[in-house]
């Protein structure tokens, strides 16, 4: 007997027949002897929906505090009514159940509403609930803080909160049920020959989450892998009833198992980020402190920076250009000419540009493999396609490209490293 935790995402909760359809598959499971505990999401578009209305409402300026608290314990009941309704199916199978919120359990958090993070689970009441053999559903994307608040983690945080229940009960492995059917080699919606991956890497996964892949969030990510908990990606729109066996080794299981994959796979995957802005500080003086003194303004704000490129100096001047979130570059271009380019004096200015994308290639097999960087760059120049910024790390090359080219960018180096096939990674020149 195994004790297994099972994500639902909100499409896979998103009606009254759906939830049947997991309180089915759950019930399976419970019945083939593991102890199961439940994370879901709320209702698809739920949150949405009440995060509108909160708007409707809010007051004009930026939000404070109090009104980042109400809006969380508002953003906190669409998983409340989602976990109530999924016990009741269950109960109505024959299955005992029980649902609890993130502030019942307790999920322990920081204060920062609207993107706190987990500190510590009590997870004493869920421990003797599955001794009595039932099924504990406990509601995702939420917790408490020290003084009683509802917190809530953020977009996708019902990941989160799955590992971390994992990791709190020391589950055998944490299920992460979407509407795909695993982690692919790139977007199967640009590359049709996109191939799903039996297995991918915690690093080359928490890689592929930072840099814009969507299934799964980057924090859940680095739950399993500081605790070292096994996650499989695979789809909750199989048959209910497909055999348990099957299932539990279908979809994409994310593994710390790396050295045997590291000499057959030289690129796991490739994907593309278009929710990102370029912010260049033309003219600034060359000298010390001066990256510090632009970056350190935009972080000040709480707006994070990614890709980072400093011109060749001319003159005692010289380019810095960086790039943060597309919805942060209005706010980040003005924090700049209010207060940073006032302070580095001369004719500086800011220019910015939200047409761009950035494409990523990841492989832990670039750790043993020369000729990566050329073969994408050569490949690149040879669909006329300018690389605007570069960023590296041991299993990384980002490019920075113009927006229109991200389709062409993303197949052109898909077949370029042969990803269409398992195992096939070209060999590089």
């Amino acid at each position: 007997m195994a004790l297994i935790v099972h994500k639902y995402g909100g499409t896979s909760m998103g009606s009254t027949e759906r939830i049947a359809n997991v309180a089915r598959r759950v019930a399976k499971w419970a019945r083939a002897g593991h102890q199961m505990v439940v994370v879901p999401s709320a209702m698809s578009g739920e949150t949405n929906r009440l995060l509108a209305l909160a708007k409707e409402l809010a007051p004009a300026g930026v939000p404070d505090a109090a009104y980042l608290r109400e809006q969380d314990a508002l953003a906190a009941t669409g998983e409340q009514a989602s976990s109530a309704l999924l016990a009741i199916a269950l109960q109505a199978i024959g299955q005992p159940a029980v649902s609890y919120t993130g502030w019942q359990v307790a999920v322990h958090t920081d204060s920062a509403y609207t993107k706190a993070r987990i500190e510590s689970i009590d997870a004493e009441r869920v421990r003797a609930d599955l001794a009595a053999g039932r099924v504990v559903i406990v509601t995702g994307f939420q917790g408490i803080d020290e003084l009683g608040n509802i917190t809530t983690l953020g977009r996708g945080g019902s990941d989160t909160s799955a590992v971390a229940m994992a990791a709190a009960l020391g589950a055998d492995e944490c299920l992460i049920y979407t509407d795909v059917d695993g982690v692919y080699t790139t977007d199967p919606r640009i590359v049709p020959e996109a191939r799903r991956l039996r297995t991918i890497s915690f690093e080359e996964m928490l890689e592929l989450a930072s840099l814009g892949s969507k299934v799964l969030q980057i924090r859940s990510v680095e739950f399993a892998g500081k605790y070292r908990v096994p996650v499989r990606v695979l789809s909750s729109f199989t048959p209910w009833d497909i055999d348990i066996t099957e299932e539990a080794r279908s979809g994409t299981l994310i593994t710390f198992e790396e050295d045997e994959k590291m000499e057959k796979e030289l690129i796991s995957g490739i994907t593309p980020s278009r929710e990102e802005a370029k912010i260049a500080v033309i003219g600034v003086p060359d000298k010390p402190g001066t990256a510090a003194q632009i970056l350190g303004a935009v972080a000040a704000a709480g707006i994070e920076v990614d890709v980072v490129i400093q011109n060749v100096a001319k003159d005692g001047r010289t380019d810095f250009s960086f790039t943060v979130a597309r919805g942060e570059c209005e706010r980040a271009v003005e924090l700049l000419r209010q207060q940073v380019v006032p302070a580095l004096g001369g004719n500086v200015e800011v220019a910015s540009d939200k047409h761009i994308c950035k494409v990523s290639i990841v492989g832990i097999g670039m750790r043993s493999h020369v000729g990566v960087a050329s073969t994408m760059f050569r490949t690149l120049s040879e669909e006329g396609i300018n690389i605007q910024m570069i960023s590296t790390s041991e299993i990384k090359i980002s490019v920075v490209i113009d927006e229109k080219y991200t389709e062409l960018a993303v197949r052109a180096l898909h077949k370029a490293f042969g990803l269409e096939q398992a195992g096939s990674s070209k060999k590089l020149a």
